[in-house]
């Protein structure tokens, strides 16, 4: 059996330098990061050079873990979810200070950054990963001016608990529909989303309009591809919020491995190989194939970002380029890839409540 992959490394730790740097720039990355903190370094760059360019919901997806660490049995949600919220509060701390020396004088400027999950159930979880006490109150200050706060039930019975709270009387207040309110933090100058499913979505647009679109919002390591196809099935958000809001969301720094295999007529019959779809604003999108060792050769960049079924494709192109596999007929590649390779959210179609096309560049 032949390999044309390697594990790719991600994830990460620093500061970064607020100064806009063009999609040539030497300083925006074109393959990923070969240790924690590069890749934060980069992660929390992309961002402030973003929020310069007046972007106020961005997305940033990248592997919290090494791709081995994940494929591990005995690695759990809970231990995905604890590291993405560690993670959080280290790009937290490397933008704080940039981020208030890009907002100037504004009248709405904010000295906190505050890391949201979707309620206090969850924010319960995180504070004991941390091994700290809530107390009395509805956050946790992690260091000075990075908190950690419920999405839903901020402030919003001054009880200092937040809506429906944990335990019984969380769980059934949450199954009757009373599960708090959505309310901007004072002082806020950017939320940081974390381990949101589909469900807290509309959370999320609630809070952006109460903030008058104003406060930068970062969706972190959401998976809003996945997400975006549960959207439209029964008890789930509808389709339309992907038009309304989620389109409006810029990918500023995006990592993203897939390990495909592929049959061929003669020996060693399967192919194993890899790749890498990867963005770091202001660049452009780099469709990479993993050669092995840590190298990446570059299949495409562009202003565009390809859909799932492109990169596989481009992928495909590449390793018959180079003669790994055997050039398939136009048969041939309809059995393997079928008739629809894109999701309904990536095909070009007619939408409806002012659609933006920033998740596509």
């Amino acid at each position: 059996m032949q390999s044309a992959s390697s594990s790719a490394s991600a994830s990460a730790s620093a500061s970064a330098s607020s100064a806009s740097v063009s999609p040539a720039s030497p300083l925006v990355p074109r393959t990923p990061p070969s240790s924690i903190d590069l890749l934060l370094s980069q992660l929390s760059r992309s961002f402030l050079s973003a929020v310069s360019d007046g972007h106020i919901l961005t997305e940033v997806e990248f592997p919290p873990l090494p791709s081995e660490v994940l494929e591990m049995d005995d690695v759990s949600a809970y231990d995905v979810s604890r590291e993405n919220v560690r993670l959080a509060v280290e790009f937290a701390r490397g933008i704080r200070k940039d981020l208030q020396g890009l907002q100037g004088d504004k009248g709405d400027k904010g000295d906190k950054i505050c890391i949201m999950v979707p309620d206090r159930a969850e924010l319960d979880i995180g504070v004991d990963m941390m091994g700290g006490d809530i107390g009395g109150n509805d956050f946790f200050r992690v260091y000075g001016g990075i908190e950690l706060r419920a999405l839903r039930g901020v402030q919003d019975d001054g009880s200092g608990k937040g809506g429906g709270g944990a335990g019984w009387a969380g769980l059934f207040s949450g199954a009757f529909g009373s599960r708090g309110t959505v309310n901007p933090v004072p002082d806020c100058a950017c939320y940081i989303i974390c381990i949101a499913s589909a469900q807290e979505l509309p959370d999320v647009e609630e809070l952006y309009s109460k903030t008058g679109g104003k406060v930068p919002i970062v969706f972190f390591n959401l998976k809003l591809d996945t997400l975006r196809g549960d959207l439209g099935i029964p008890a789930f958000p509808p389709k339309s919020l992907h038009d309304r809001f989620l389109s409006r969301v810029k990918p500023v720094y995006y990592l993203r491995t897939r390990q495909y295999s592929r049959t061929t007529a003669s020996p060693p019959f399967v192919v194993n190989y890899q790749g890498c779809l990867f963005r770091s604003y202001p660049g452009e999108w780099c469709v990479l194939l993993d050669v092995g060792d840590g190298r990446f050769r570059t299949v495409q960049e562009s202003g565009r970002r390809p859909g799932l079924g492109e990169f596989k494709g481009m992928l495909n192109g590449e390793l018959e380029k180079r003669g790994v596999v055997e050039e398939e007929g136009k048969t041939l590649k309809f059995l393997r890839t079928g008739y629809k390779t894109q999701t309904w959210w990536e095909a070009e179609r007619e939408v409806t409540d002012g659609a933006s096309v920033e998740w596509r560049t």
